[in-house]
C-alpha cells in the first residue's frame, strides 16, 4: 500500500499515511480534533549506494552469508 504525507498549512505538522490509491486525495482527519486541514504534499526520497549491486552477478563458490568460496564454513 502507498505511503502518503499530508502538511498541515497552519503550523506545518505532517502526517504519514499509508493509504490505497484510490483515497490519496480524501481529506484527512485531524488527528488532534483542533479541525485544521491536511493537504496531500509531493513525497521524495533518496536512494544511496553503489548501482553495481543492483545487476552485479557473482560467479563460483559462495556460501549462504554471500562470503566468496565459503568463507564461513556454512554448507
Amino acid at each position: 500500500m502507498p505511503q502518503y504525507e499530508y502538511e498541515n498549512d497552519t503550523d506545518r505538522e505532517v502526517l504519514t499515511l499509508l493509504r490505497p490509491m484510490r483515497d490519496a486525495d480524501a481529506p484527512v482527519e485531524d488527528p488532534s480534533g483542533k479541525g485544521r486541514t491536511f493537504r496531500r504534499r509531493h513525497s521524495v526520497f533518496g536512494v544511496a549506494g553503489s548501482s553495481v549491486g543492483a545487476t552485479h552477478v557473482h560467479s563460483g563458490p559462495s556460501c549462504p552469508c554471500g562470503k566468496p568460496g565459503g568463507g564461513c564454513g556454512a554448507g
